[in-house]
């Protein structure tokens, strides 16, 4: 894969092709028998991997279903949809909002430059490692968050994530931006998807054997679009609706 963060000028790219891909993503409900090939999964799940996040501190993981009797049982947590029964992958998209600290000190680890600037050093060995902390039974998010209401009086502060809700806000919010890459990657490889929401939560977590503190935000299904993939023509509301220009 073609590293372009090495590149001093943006390479040049064609936002016909960009609008291709994004106007033909549908969720797609049922998908034929055709099997997405190995490299193309792999592709897409590094791509979604390049997705912004909060303070690069990565709160996410994927997990690729291939294995039948997996997706049975995931199909059936998903209450049975047919883009759960007939995908010929499936990838639960967790958000971890557990793993802020491990993540902070490993971008001390993997700085790809050659020396450290002083101020991300002190960022991640010190501001993150309270900025994202909630502490015991979020205790720790309780006392920030006062403290925000009184420094916040004066000046314009970082106001949260606090408590342990926030921080599991924070952690879906990175992992979703990582999903949209995802799909609009399978869409560029000539394939679909259909993110769900619908499913049995506990079960997932059972099946996939989670911790406990991880977020099962979407199971997205794989596969090429079945001539009766699609259930309905697109439609949007109007834009004026939520479009807002401030002058």
């Amino acid at each position: 894969m073609t590293d372009y963060r090495d590149e001093a000028i943006a390479p040049e790219t064609s936002i016909e092709e960009f609008r291709k891909i994004v106007e033909s993503r549908r969720s797609v409900r049922r998908f034929t028998d055709e099997p997405v090939p190995d490299a193309v999964v792999e592709d897409c799940l590094d791509l979604a991997m390049l997705a912004p996040n909060s303070s690069n501190l990565q709160p996410w993981e994927f997990y690729v279903v291939r294995d039948d009797a997996v997706k049975a049982k995931l199909a059936e947590a998903c209450l049975g949809q047919n883009a759960a029964t007939t995908a010929q992958v499936l990838i639960p998209i967790i958000a971890r909002p557990d793993t802020w600290k491990q993540n902070s000190l490993r971008n001390l680890e993997y700085w790809p430059e050659e020396t450290m600037p002083k101020i991300i050093k002190n960022y991640y060995s010190k501001i993150a490692l309270f900025h994202y902390n909630p502490g015991p039974l979020g205790s720790l998010g309780l006392a920030k968050k006062a403290l925000g209401l009184v420094v916040g009086l004066k000046q314009a502060i970082p106001r949260g994530p606090y408590g342990i809700n926030e921080m599991k806000t924070w952690a879906v919010k990175s992992t979703a931006l990582a999903a949209e890459n995802m799909m609009l990657a399978f869409r560029a490889h000539g394939y679909d998807t259909c993110p769900m929401e619908g499913f049995d939560e506990r079960r997932v977590r059972k099946i996939l054997d989670l911790p406990s503190d991880a977020i099962v935000t979407m199971i997205l299904g794989v596969g090429k679009r079945a001539e009766d993939g699609i259930y309905h023509r697109r439609y949007r509301f109007p834009r004026e609706e939520f479009i807002h220009y401030i002058s």
